[in-house]
């Protein structure tokens, strides 16, 4: 499993709105500037993350982005699944992916170590917010409702 850049610029720049949600609407050139990233792509992944209900937008001179919620309702995952799709690809189940024909379909023993990972991952990608994610790393590794992939596990494996 990786993330693109898309993905790690998308929670950056999510993070920098949640710092600064005082101010009403942030414009691309100011994020981007600010983080130093390229003004399109920063675009591209705040269109994404609009169209995912994540941030809102206003046209016009006095235009920008605002987050849609409180960052402590929103989630790393739905981040994630706006800019990535999904946290995890099965790829041979074929909802997922139509242009793979695998011919051990039935048979394999691999698909249900696939699904509890996706599982595990989501589970544990839904118990972090935004708002988690901007404090610094070691008041994060301290979180008490963050839960660790471990106590997600549990005994099932």
């Amino acid at each position: 499993m990786r993330f693109t850049t898309k993905t790690e610029y998308g929670l950056v720049c999510m993070a920098y709105m949640a710092k600064h949600t005082q101010t009403t609407l942030m414009t691309i050139k100011e994020i981007a500037q600010k983080e130093n990233y390229p003004v399109p792509y920063i675009e591209k992944i705040l269109q994404a993350l609009r169209q995912a209900g994540l941030v809102t937008s206003q046209q016009g001179n006095h235009g920008g982005y605002a987050l849609a919620r409180k960052p402590s309702e929103i989630t790393l995952r739905q981040i994630i699944d706006a800019l990535e799709g999904s946290t995890f690809e099965i790829f041979c189940a074929p909802e997922t992916r139509e242009d793979i024909v695998c011919t051990h379909f039935c048979l394999c023993g691999i698909k249900p170590v696939w699904r509890k990972t996706k599982q595990i991952l989501d589970e544990f990608y839904d118990s972090i917010t935004l708002e988690m994610l901007t404090k610094n790393e070691i008041e994060v590794q301290h979180m008490p409702q963050m839960s660790s992939p471990k106590s997600l596990i549990g005994d099932h494996v």
